[in-house]
């Protein structure tokens, strides 16, 4: 029965294995969190006032940029 016992023991390992994949490490949510500013002209969310007109800048030149308190971060 030397076969019986490594089947438990492989079974068992699969399981672990199986267990620790479906945790999955997707970090959608933790970015999504972290997007606090958002461009009134084409909703692009954006990680803060910085990088806001940073976009405001580069995609759109001729819009007004929004002031920081307005965008209540």
């Amino acid at each position: 029965m030397a076969r019986g016992q490594q089947k438990i023991q492989a079974r068992e390992k699969a399981q672990k294995l199986a267990e620790a994949k479906a945790g999955g490490k997707s970090q959608f949510s933790a970015r999504a969190a972290g997007l606090k500013a958002v461009c009134q002209v084409c909703k692009n969310p954006c990680a803060n006032y910085k990088t806001l007109v940073q976009h405001m800048g580069a995609k759109h030149p001729n819009a007004p940029v929004p002031s920081e308190e307005s965008l209540a971060l």
